[in-house]
């Protein structure tokens, strides 16, 4: 991915969970993320590729499915191991549904234990 800001896209049909996101990432890595948010995956797909170093996917989506978000994504380019897909269900759902995909981690929004596991997971992939 080489040196310099990395390329992050964050895909939820949330405004406010986009912002938080953008937010969030560009205060705990100043200078180390270039953040880019889409409330509509079809726009997300249009502009990703193999540059992303990280893609933040929300699973419920009212115009695509997370899942499939996922597989396009993938299929155009954007590595597996650099996609967290987030989502308010169970993690034991978010499993059954996501364990074949090969995506990095699936993450229960709302679950303190998983909030921390995702802040150990993202500050791994920025030392990268």
């Amino acid at each position: 991915m080489g040196e310099g800001p990395k390329r992050i896209v964050v895909v939820d049909d949330s405004p406010t969970q986009c912002l938080a996101f953008k937010r969030f990432l560009e205060q705990r890595y100043p200078e180390k993320a270039v953040v880019e948010t889409y409330t509509d995956p079809k726009a997300a797909l249009l502009a990703v590729g193999p540059d992303v170093h990280l893609m933040l996917l929300d699973w419920e989506m009212p115009e695509m499915d997370g899942r499939v978000v996922l597989e396009e994504a993938v299929a155009r380019g954007v590595h597996p191991k650099r996609i967290i897909v987030t989502s308010a269900h169970p993690a034991d759902r978010l499993h059954e549904v996501f364990d074949a995909t090969g995506c990095l981690c699936v993450i229960e929004k709302n679950e303190p234990e998983q909030q921390r596991a995702f802040l150990r997971i993202l500050d791994s992939l920025m030392r990268r």
